[in-house]
């Protein structure tokens, strides 16, 4: 076990600078320009001034963030509907206090859900630990481990850079895995120092490992033992990885990095021609600066002239930047959003930029199939820890436009008007139409009106 978390996964070493660079593009700003050194190609035989003059000019166009951040606000414009049958009145409880609070930092399930997602978005993966409270005593009856705390299971997320370690079984269920995590810690001196964890976990156990910036020797362990899934033999982490179609920012980082680099020469070349350049025609030796600290000096003879491809240069990267940005946006299957005074977009009709909505709903639709396939397993493997005898469905994130309640509510009437003689036909086709309405409110709320539609279909 020593072994298998202090090493790190090959595919890990491969995949670390790409996704430290896919994080830097998201998140731009003060990030991005620390790190501009990394991604401002420098010319060559370039002064070592003037690309360092350059590098505190630089300035970067955040397209690819800005896209992702789209799609994950209109994704989850409606709440997810959460529906939990055959559950007994505390677990009911329980589960609408988790959904208002689910990692004991009063973050709601929504909100847990839609960061989980952006993550991946940018990195590919992310992952989430189904954990529950440890205490000193051993509880005999299910009343005392809800007294004690012991079953109010929580979630606590980890990025794909905290992932260094895993194996697999051969259908590709996690068998192990290891997160190693950085933070800053006050030490009894009262200066401050970084904090190194290494958490393991496998199918019955797991085991935390510590050191501290200046300590001597190996890493000490400082927690271990069963988790709460080692009774159920799985890991207690749920991943949540995209197919590469939906990888956003896989698919367009290095388009973004080019038009950076782009736009920043454009940039450049333009500032430098606003300051005038001062030409000396003279046989005499010129020393003294002039000017905005530069001059060229040719003799009575020379001639001197500026080369560019015809068409003009600067026409040119204008428009071969806009190219570059409108193939960011269609990359992400979002060309109609691309504007621009030279984009094609702008001449599109009205059927033609309705065409290209249409492939950015079935993005969305995709994105809601993964969010709501791994909210169910996070809440599935919750049922597991806490031993409840329920069956949970997640649904919604299918519609993207307020307007549609209308339309669905307008085909529900039709399907009711058909006689289907099934109560739960019924009973299911309300409590849909209820919940998306009511998305935004309480699930304390929901639930009770879920109750009250099966009771009312019963009687």
């Amino acid at each position: 076990m020593l072994n298998q978390i202090f090493r790190e996964h090959p595919e890990y070493g491969s995949r670390l600078e790409s996704l430290q660079r896919f994080r830097d593009l998201y998140v731009g700003g003060e990030q991005f320009k620390n790190n501009v050194d990394r991604y401002l190609v420098k010319r060559q035989r370039e002064p070592g001034d003037v690309y360092g003059e350059r590098l505190g000019r630089a300035f970067y166009e955040n397209y690819i963030g800005s896209i992702i951040d789209w799609y994950t606000t209109t994704l989850f414009r409606r709440e997810p509907v959460l529906q939990f049958e055959g559950a007994t009145e505390p677990a009911r409880k329980f589960y609408n206090e988790l959904t208002e609070d689910c990692d004991l930092r009063g973050t709601a399930v929504t909100d847990y859900l839609r960061k989980q997602l952006t993550e991946a978005m940018v990195t590919g993966k992310s992952y989430t630990l189904v954990d529950c409270p440890r205490v000193d005593i051993t509880p005999a009856t299910r009343a005392d481990e809800d007294r004690t705390g012991l079953s109010r299971a929580y979630l606590s997320e980890f990025d794909a850079e905290s992932a260094v370690n895993w194996d697999r079984q051969p259908n590709g269920e996690l068998d192990w895995i290891v997160f190693r995590t950085k933070r800053m810690c006050a030490s009894p001196d009262a200066s401050w120092k970084w904090e190194m964890q290494w958490r393991y976990f496998d199918r019955q156990k797991f085991a935390v490992f510590r050191k501290v910036e200046g300590d001597k020797g190996d890493p000490q362990q400082v927690d271990g033992g069963k988790h709460a899934l080692s009774d159920a033999g799985i890991v207690p982490v749920v991943e949540l990885c995209l197919p590469e179609g939906l990888w956003l920012m896989n698919r367009a980082a290095y388009l973004q990095l080019e038009h950076f680099n782009k736009s920043n020469a454009l940039a450049w070349a333009l500032t430098m021609g606003l300051f005038a350049m001062p030409v000396i025609f003279s046989d005499r030796e010129w020393s003294r600066v002039v000017g905005e600290s530069y001059y060229l000096q040719l003799g009575p003879e020379d001639k001197f002239g500026w080369t560019e491809p015809e068409g003009h240069v600067y026409e040119i990267a204008l428009s071969n930047l806009d190219r570059l940005k409108e193939e960011i946006y269609r990359v992400c299957y979002v060309l109609h959003q691309a504007g621009g005074s030279l984009s094609k977009n702008s001449s599109l009709t009205g059927l033609s930029k309705l065409r290209d909505y249409t492939v950015t709903q079935e993005i969305l639709r995709g994105y809601g199939d993964v969010a709501k396939d791994f909210l169910k397993k996070i809440l599935r493997m919750v049922v597991l820890a806490r031993k409840d005898t329920m069956r949970i469905d997640v649904s919604g994130l299918d519609e993207f436009d307020i307007g549609d309640f209308s339309s669905e509510l307008a085909d529900a009437q039709q399907l009711l008007s058909l006689g289907i003689q099934s109560a739960t036909f019924k009973g299911q086709l309300f409590k849909k139409l209820a919940l998306k309405f009511l998305c935004d409110v309480n699930q304390t709320v929901k639930d009770q009106v879920s109750r009250e539609i099966e009771e009312q279909l019963s009687k």
